[in-house]
C-alpha cells in the first residue's frame, strides 16, 4: 500500500540519519549450578557460558574463555530471568482515558529509564517486562515490552528489540466507570459504554470500521493502477492500529474478571478473524478453560489475588493451575511494582493450590509469558542460543527460604546482592514525595497512586 511504502521509506530515513542506540552485552561463565532449564528439566552441577549477550554452551567442565568472569554456583541454582506479563513500572503515564478507543497512543512514548522500579524488579530476579496501558478503555493504548538494563538513560536502551507490538483491551466496570459514568456530577458528558454490553458493541464499532478501512484502501490500490489521479482514502492513525490487530500484526492482552465477559470477546474477536489473545488476570478463567483452550488464547492471572472490587469478588487459588491443566498458555504476573520482587513465591502457590510440578509452575513465570508475549524464542528457557537473560538464586526458586543473589540481562549482571549499594537512583529529586510503594486501597486501579505510611495509619 502506499501509505504503507511511505512510511517504510520515513522510518528507513530516520534509522539511517540517526545512529542505534548499542545495547550493552556481556559474558559470564557460571558453574557448579543445578540449573533449571524449563524445558529440558534440571541439571545437577553444571556450568553455563554465556557470550556476547547469548548462551552458548550448557554442560560440564566448560573450559574458561579468556577474559570472561567465572562464579562458582556450587548449592545455588540458576534458572531463566523471570518474565512479568502485566506491569506498570517503568513508565511516566499509564492511562489516556479520553476516550474508550485510543489504539493510536503508544506506551514506547513515555518509558521511564529513571524509575526505581526497574532495579526492584531485577532484585526480584525479572529480567524482562510487559508495560502496559492502563484499563481506562475498552481498546487502550499499545504496550512495550522491555528489558531491565537499569542505569541507563535512554529509554531506547530499555525496548526488547524484536518483541512483537500488543495492545491493551479491558472489559468490565474499569471502561464503563472511566467513560459511562463521569457525567455523574463532574464536567464531562457520559459516554459510550456505561454498561457490558456498550463494551461489546464499542468493540464491534471498532472493528468494523477498520475493516471498512481496509476495504478502502483495498479498493484505492485497485483503483490507482488504472488511474493515477484516484485520490486514497484519509489516513487513520486509530484504524491503522485496528486494522493491524485484524492482519494479526498486534497481539491483544485484555484486562477482563467474569467469564460471560471473557466468552463475549472470543466472540467479537472471531466474527472478525483475529486469533491472537491473551486474557489478563481473568480470574473467572478457571470456569471457560476449555473454551479458552480450544480457542487458543492464553490467560496471565494473579495467584491469590481478588476480592478488590465487587466484579472481582469470585475466584479461586486454583485458577491456573485448572487453566494448565486444561492446556491453556498460563502466566502468573505481578501488575504490581511490589508484587513483582517476589513472583517467584506467586508461582510456588500453584503447587499447594493445584499441585503443579516444579517446571510447570516455574514455566508460569518464565516460559509461558514469553510465549504470551512473542518472544520466547529469545527468553524464558535455559537453551543454547537463547539470550544471557538469567537468575540465581540462593536455593530452589519456590522455596520460601529462597533468595535471588544475581540477575543478568544479556550477560550483564545487573544486580548482585554482595553488591547492592545503599543508593541507586540515577537522579535524586528533592521536592519528590517518598514513594512507599504502599497502594491505596480504593477501587482506583492502575494510577501508581500510593498512600504514606501516616496516611494509612490516620485511616485506622
Amino acid at each position: 500500500m502506499l501509505r504503507k511504502s511511505i512510511s517504510a521509506s520515513l522510518l528507513a530515513f530516520l534509522f539511517t540519519a540517526m545512529p542505534a542506540a548499542a545495547q550493552e552485552t556481556g559474558s559470564v561463565l557460571i558453574r557448579n549450578a543445578t540449573v533449571l532449564t524449563i524445558t529440558n528439566g534440571t541439571l545437577d552441577n553444571t556450568d553455563v557460558l554465556v557470550e556476547n549477550g547469548k548462551i552458548t554452551d550448557i554442560g560440564t567442565e566448560i573450559s574458561d574463555p579468556t577474559g570472561v568472569d567465572v562464579i562458582d554456583a556450587t548449592g545455588q541454582f540458576l534458572m531463566p530471568g523471570i518474565v512479568d506479563a502485566h506491569s506498570h513500572i517503568a513508565l511516566s503515564s499509564i492511562n489516556e482515558g479520553s476516550s474508550p478507543v485510543t489504539a493510536e497512543v503508544t506506551m514506547e512514548d513515555v518509558v521511564n529509564p529513571y524509575h526505581l522500579g526497574i532495579y526492584r524488579a531485577l532484585a526480584g530476579g525479572v529480567t524482562s517486562s510487559h508495560i502496559m496501558h492502563g484499563s481506562a478503555n475498552v481498546i487502550g493504548g499499545q504496550n512495550e515490552t522491555i528489558k531491565h538494563r537499569w542505569g541507563s538513560k535512554n529509554p531506547d536502551d530499555l525496548r526488547f528489540a524484536g518483541a512483537p507490538r500488543t495492545i491493551k483491551f479491558a472489559l468490565g466496570e474499569n471502561p464503563t466507570r472511566n467513560h459511562g459514568n463521569r457525567g455523574s456530577g463532574g464536567s464531562r458528558p457520559a459516554i459510550r459504554p456505561s454498561s457490558r454490553m456498550g463494551v461489546e458493541a464499542v468493540l464491534r464499532d471498532a472493528f468494523t470500521n477498520a475493516k471498512r478501512y481496509m476495504e478502502d484502501w483495498d479498493a484505492y490500490e485497485v483503483s490507482r493502477k488504472r488511474n493515477r489521479d484516484a485520490v486514497p482514502p484519509k489516513y487513520n492513525g486509530r484504524l491503522e492500529v485496528i486494522a493491524d490487530i485484524i492482519r494479526g500484526e498486534i497481539i491483544v492482552h485484555c484486562h477482563s474478571y467474569r467469564a460471560d465477559e471473557i466468552l463475549m470477546l472470543l466472540d467479537v474477536l472471531e466474527d472478525f478473524g483475529v486469533k491472537k489473545i491473551t486474557f489478563q488476570h481473568a480470574n473467572e478463567g478457571f470456569k471457560v478453560a476449555p473454551e479458552l483452550a480450544a480457542y487458543g488464547a492464553g490467560a496471565s492471572v494473579f495467584a491469590d489475588w481478588w476480592t478488590y472490587k465487587f466484579e472481582v469478588y469470585y475466584s479461586t487459588a486454583y485458577n491456573a493451575a485448572i487453566l494448565v491443566k486444561n492446556g491453556v498458555v498460563t502466566s502468573i504476573n505481578s501488575d504490581s511494582g511490589e508484587l513483582n520482587r517476589h513472583l517467584f513465591h506467586e508461582a510456588a502457590k500453584t503447587q499447594r493450590y493445584g499441585g503443579l510440578t516444579d517446571d510447570e509452575a516455574l514455566s508460569l513465570i518464565t516460559i509461558n509469558p514469553a510465549m504470551q508475549l512473542g518472544i520466547d524464542q529469545r527468553v524464558g528457557s535455559i537453551e543454547v542460543g537463547k539470550d544471557g537473560d538469567l537468575t540465581l538464586f540462593s536455593a530452589h526458586p519456590l522455596s520460601v527460604y529462597t533468595i535471588p543473589l544475581k540477575t543478568f540481562v544479556d550477560g550483564v549482571k545487573y544486580f548482585d546482592r554482595d553488591e547492592d549499594p545503599d543508593d541507586v537512583r540515577l537522579s535524586v529529586s528533592p521536592s519528590a514525595p517518598i514513594d512507599t510503594y504502599i497502594e491505596e486501597e480504593t477501587n482506583i486501579h492502575h494510577e501508581d497512586r500510593v498512600r504514606s505510611f501516616r496516611e494509612i495509619f490516620q485511616d485506622r
